[in-house]
């Protein structure tokens, strides 16, 4: 194998790849990134075993061939080369070596056969559609902060995306829990979503396509089936294993006769629960809300360091109710909202309470109480 590329392409394509890998590997084949090189192309290939991540690059490609190489390793070497180098790589004639050149630099590569490295065959995918960026990055940045990293509960360590009959209109939803909180999220279903099985995304898989859309981009081809789910961001495509279990009924969490309504200015109140939690103790975390005839009432008691109150003019006209929520939780839903206002549909102290921008929002939160 003979090939030349520009440094740009390939570290760009390498920084894609390698976060697949993991540091520590009992496989060594599973520590390199497959090479294969054939006419005016170059694909890169990197899998854990439950995600592959692939790219092509444009390469000039004097003889065709294929190979292994540490994926950490050439990275590090690609990133340290300067800006605009050309990259030659060649594999020498001793068996298992290759020649990495560029410039005056010169790296002599331990590799191993393309033969050993690992497929990850999709099989038939059952049903296939796209979906614009933009959606797809806002169904997974607006409910991956409350996927489960209880690695017990594995059926709740991703998000559940599936279809669902809403309003007369069929809807995408992604859903994750992690037990204590819910976010819910739902777009207008793409053509061929429809009666597609509802999947389990791991959170490793999610992660890496949040990195991938940070580059934006169109439309987002989306191929499943009920064990794997194949993503194609133009020349970058990552296929990944789907978590095989079932996740919980979370129709039956989600609140239906919430009655009180309280209505906050979100940024005040985000900045008031943040300054009065600084006193209560890391494990805890628990903030008090007392409300009564349009005053919000935040206040926090650590027998170790004191206690904080902090009162707010809210919209609320509802009976006298205290409900206590973990910190940390309620900031974590609140910075997920979009507008400038907070609805929050309470019931009483040990009920669920739902969390919405407004009424019949796309997005929408469901968060348990704690004692206080």
């Amino acid at each position: 194998m003979k090939v030349t590329l520009e440094r740009t392409a390939l570290l760009k394509s390498l920084g894609h790849v390698h976060r697949v890998v993991e540091r520590r590997n009992t496989i060594p084949i599973l520590s390199n990134v497959l090479i294969q090189a054939n006419g005016r192309a170059m694909l890169l290939k990197a899998t854990d075993l439950d995600i592959e991540m692939t790219e092509t690059v444009p390469a000039d490609v004097s003889q065709a061939g294929a190979t292994t190489l540490p994926a950490h390793v050439l990275y590090d070497i690609v990133r340290k080369l300067p800006d605009g180098a050309q990259i030659s790589l060649e594999t020498a004639g001793d068996a298992g070596q290759l020649l990495l050149r560029s410039g005056r630099s010169r790296f002599s590569l331990q590799s191993l056969p393309e033969s050993d490295f690992p497929d990850l065959a999709a099989g038939e995918m059952t049903h296939t559609f796209s979906l614009p960026a933009g959606d797809l990055k806002r169904l997974i940045d607006k409910t991956q902060f409350a996927i489960s990293t209880e690695e017990t509960r594995y059926y709740l360590n991703g998000i559940y995306l599936h279809t669902q009959e809403s309003g007369g209109h069929t809807m995408l939803r992604a859903v994750a829990t992690d037990g204590h909180r819910l976010a819910r999220l739902e777009a207008p279903a793409p053509a061929g979503s429809a009666g597609m099985p509802g999947i389990i995304v791991p959170r490793k898989a999610v992660a890496e396509v949040q990195r991938l859309l940070e580059n934006g981009g169109a439309d987002v081809k989306i191929e499943l089936s009920t064990t794997k789910i194949r993503f194609t961001f133009g020349d970058v495509v990552m296929t990944s294993k789907l978590i095989d279990g079932t996740f919980p009924d979370y129709a039956r969490v989600i609140p239906a006769g919430n009655d009180k309504m309280l209505t906050v200015d979100r940024a005040p109140f985000q900045a008031a629960v943040d300054r009065v939690s600084t006193i209560s103790s890391e494990r805890g975390r628990a903030v008090k809300m007392s409300l009564v005839d349009g005053k919000l009432t935040l206040s926090v008691t650590n027998p170790d360091s004191g206690s904080a109150t902090e009162e707010l003019d809210v919209d609320y006209d509802s009976g006298p109710l205290e409900i206590g929520f973990n910190a940390k939780y309620l900031l974590d839903i609140t910075q997920q909202l979009d507008s400038d206002t907070a609805l929050f549909k309470l019931a009483d102290p040990g009920s669920p309470t739902l969390v919405q921008d407004r009424d019949g929002a796309a997005a929408l939160y469901v968060l348990m109480p704690m004692r206080v």
